[in-house]
């Protein structure tokens, strides 16, 4: 269920939003609107994934329970080790076996032995959710919360539908108060996020839709040589559709929590005017940037240990965050790629870069960014390099000629690099104060707003369905 949908837009939202203030004061059936809708928001999605996740989940609750109170360190920390591996189970079952067993065959093939790569159905939304049950099960550990006080509170979080499937990954202790009251939504957390709501459907269908279908074309099946121009128009236009097409998710999330009355943290903040490529993660996927930092990078070692360990934490980090995002080979060159570049920060970029006008770094760091999404949106490595040589070759013909390149898409792109760039411009913050809500500027831009959402969901019906790019993580 996508949240523009028909379905979502037209019978769930209202539905669900109608009992949530229909029960009132009650904290309790407050809770209980918003976790059976959750519940059943994820079934329409992923029914035979559901038993799995409420399993996973009274396990992640007794194994908490008996964390807190532990007086073993050992004992303790056996717990929380039965709780990732249980975790990471899952994770690896759907996402990677595939993976693992196809290269295995590969490797074994030369033997004349073969094995039967399984077809596992990757369950939306695996990685956030297991990475969310993991963080709780650590800040117990760490007593930075304690445990869920029942099952049912930790199921909201677990399931909370509006971050459920593409995040932000937040975290039990962030949301500990908000999951204890069930705040009650009023008319101004009502207008606020509905504003939001639908900043993130224009974003997606839009601009990242519009977008996606000029980059299939470029990243599909051709024989021959891509050609210069081409691998640039395909690499441009997914780098923009990445970023309208993931913060239009989180946009929506946002929006839709904020209309029931709860706070998510951001995820996204300008990433585009980063001026290295530490400023980038701390600017993109910030939800996921941090759980690296706390989770993986800190437990390593930190800043506590050498500058050579240091890179290399930060180079296996971003290995694992490629990994992540993907079981492929291309995702795991892209978090390799990213993990040099943090590293070279550390080790002298960073002091090259700030002598630099800011504009001038600001356009080194975009062109590494775009470099790394070429990566990332190959279909395998050897079109990934085909790709990247491409892009050094300005007389190299292509396949086609760029007359798939719509007036749509230009517009959509054009569109897309103009609010990426307005925050580099000086008159960027008076702009902004300008159209600040109860101005009659800020008006306008409502009311413009809400043209550009009717006409979001319009294209949405006429389109054929493109999901969240995200989803498949």
């Amino acid at each position: 269920m996508l949240f523009y949908e028909p379905l979502f837009l037209f019978v769930f939202l209202p539905a669900t939003y109608a009992l949530y203030l229909l029960v009132g004061r009650n904290i309790w059936l407050r809770r209980a609107v918003i976790l059976s809708a959750s519940v059943i928001f994820y079934v329409w999605s992923e029914p035979l994934f559901v038993p799995v996740v409420l399993a996973s989940a009274w396990l992640d609750h007794f194994l908490a329970r008996r964390i807190a109170v532990a007086t073993d360190e050992r004992r303790a920390r056996a717990m929380l080790a039965l709780g990732a591996v249980a975790n990471i189970g899952i994770l690896v079952h759907y996402k990677y076996t595939a993976f693992l067993v196809a290269n295995l065959d590969a490797v074994l093939s030369g033997a004349g032995l073969h094995l039967a790569v399984p077809q596992i159905a990757l369950p939306i939304g695996v990685s956030f959710i297991v990475f969310e049950k993991i963080t709780y099960l650590v800040d117990v550990k760490r007593r930075l919360s304690a445990p869920a006080p029942s099952l049912t509170t930790y199921m909201l979080y677990v399931f909370f539908f509006p971050k459920l499937l593409a995040g932000p990954i937040i975290k039990y202790h962030d949301l500990q108060t908000q999951l204890a009251a069930v705040p009650p939504a009023g008319l101004e957390d009502f207008a606020a996020g509905f504003l939001r709501f639908m900043l993130g459907v224009v974003k997606k269908t839009i601009i990242a839709d519009t977008l996606a279908t000029g980059v299939d074309v470029v990243f599909g099946d051709h024989t021959g040589p891509i050609g210069f121009a081409n691998a640039w128009w395909g690499v441009a236009l997914f780098t923009f559709q990445i970023y309208f097409d993931f913060s239009a998710y989180s946009d929506m999330a946002i929006g839709i929590a904020r209309m029931l009355g709860f706070r998510l943290a951001e995820n996204f903040n300008m990433p585009y005017i980063a001026c290295s490529m530490t400023e980038f993660w701390r600017r993109w996927h910030i939800s996921l940037s941090t759980w690296i930092r706390e989770y993986l990078y800190i437990p390593l070692g930190g800043n506590r240990v050498g500058a050579a360990r240091q890179y290399f934490n930060l180079w296996i980090c971003f290995l694992a965050s490629g990994l992540w995002h993907g079981a492929a080979w291309t995702y795991v060159a892209w978090g390799a790629y990213n993990g040099v570049f943090l590293a070279l920060d550390k080790l002298f970029l960073l002091r090259v870069l700030d002598r630099l006008p800011r504009a001038a770094a600001n356009a080194i760091t975009f062109a590494v960014v775009m470099v790394g999404w070429t990566i990332f949106r190959a279909t395998s490595l050897t079109q990934a390099g085909a790709f990247l040589l491409a892009m050094v070759h300005p007389g190299l013909a292509g396949y086609t000629t760029r007359i798939w390149i719509t007036p749509d898409m230009r517009l959509a792109l054009a569109i897309a690099a103009v609010v990426c760039v307005m925050p580099r411009l000086p008159f960027w913050g008076r702009l902004r104060a300008g159209f600040a809500e109860g101005t009659t500027r800020g008006l306008v831009l409502q009311y413009g707003l809400t043209l550009l959402f009717v006409g979001a969901v319009g294209k949405a019906l006429a389109d054929p369905f493109t999901p969240f790019i995200y989803f498949r993580f």
